[in-house]
């Protein structure tokens, strides 16, 4: 009997401006947001928006057909 194989969180690699993002943020927002990116860089046909309001849900992120790939738009919601 053998071990299941283990993959690695991020099977897709990250366009350039996620990556980029995700760099300049703290731990907080990384978290918040990056199922979204990992999402958006699986199907690779929409960009994200990501929102912030100063309530207790903070950043977050979803897929925005109106973005296109790889690209990100922030607003305050």
């Amino acid at each position: 009997m053998w071990a299941p194989e283990v993959y690695p969180f991020a099977m897709h690699q990250l366009p350039a401006a996620y990556q980029s993002y995700l760099a300049s943020q703290d731990q907080h927002v990384i978290d918040a947001v990056r199922p979204v990116l990992l999402q958006s860089a699986a199907d690779q046909r929409h960009g994200v928006r990501i929102t912030f309001n100063r309530g207790p849900t903070g950043h977050q992120a979803h897929v925005d057909e109106s973005i296109p790939f790889g690209e990100i738009i922030e607003d305050i919601d």
